[in-house]
């Protein structure tokens, strides 16, 4: 199946490199220049892959971010100029799954793209159940005795490893391995956020966390026994 990518930047050179590099490489391209035309358009369909400006004419790029990650199902990539550490923390914390700062080669942004774009066989498990919870990675969600709540795709890839490898540790070079993307503080500081999130949505109480406990200087233990559906 082709991928979809859409496109929010409000700099028609920009769009129009980065829709002519994803096209060249095979993928579906729709490209915006305002907020409320993108949004409009997502509702009709959504796409795999949103690449996102935080700079925006009509509204803050991080709002933008944040609706995504809520609604879950696309990876989100911001692509901005504004590359201070308070966005960049920004942009993560609220959900996003990669974030480059501008000027970047088109040809860059392609293989990042190509890096998100990596999903688990059809024969992959989509179902689970952990503590008081059951898991659905095909609809993004969350339910339980705690409510119930949507992810987005990065949280989802990291839940997902921690399902699969249950009861043992998983270290950052194991998680870096298995989710793609350069070692170093930007990727431990995307993974300490994707954590923090799920935890936050599981309920957990971080001085006692009874699912996700963290290793110091090592990595994470998922505890409870999981039950693939």
């Amino acid at each position: 199946m082709t991928a979809r990518v859409a496109i929010l930047d409000d700099d028609p050179a920009v769009r129009e490199a980065l829709s002519e590099a994803v096209r060249g490489a095979g993928m579906e391209v729709a490209a915006f220049g305002r907020a409320d035309a993108f949004e409009a358009a997502l509702q009709r369909r959504m796409p795999d892959i949103c690449l996102v400006d935080l700079s925006l004419p009509d509204r803050d790029g991080l709002a933008v971010v944040s609706r995504l990650a809520l609604e879950g199902g696309a990876a989100i990539i911001i692509v901005s100029g504004r590359g201070g550490v308070a966005d960049r923390v920004a942009g993560l914390e609220l959900g996003a799954d990669d974030y480059v700062v501008k000027p970047v080669a088109p040809e860059e942004i392609v293989a990042r793209i190509r890096a998100r774009l990596r999903k688990p066989s059809p024969a992959a498990r989509n179902r689970a159940r952990f503590a008081a919870w059951e898991v659905d990675f095909d609809a993004h969600s969350l339910t339980g005795g705690e409510g119930a709540a949507t992810f987005s795709q990065a949280e989802g890839e990291v839940l997902r490893l921690f399902l699969d490898r249950p009861r043992r540790l998983i270290t950052r070079a194991e998680m870096q391995e298995a989710l793609g993307g350069a070692a170093g503080e930007s990727f431990d500081r995307a993974m300490d956020v994707r954590v923090s999130r799920l935890r936050a949505k599981l309920g957990e109480d971080p001085k006692d966390p009874r699912i996700i406990k963290t290793i110091y200087g090592a990595g994470y233990i998922f505890l409870p026994e999981v039950v693939w559906l």
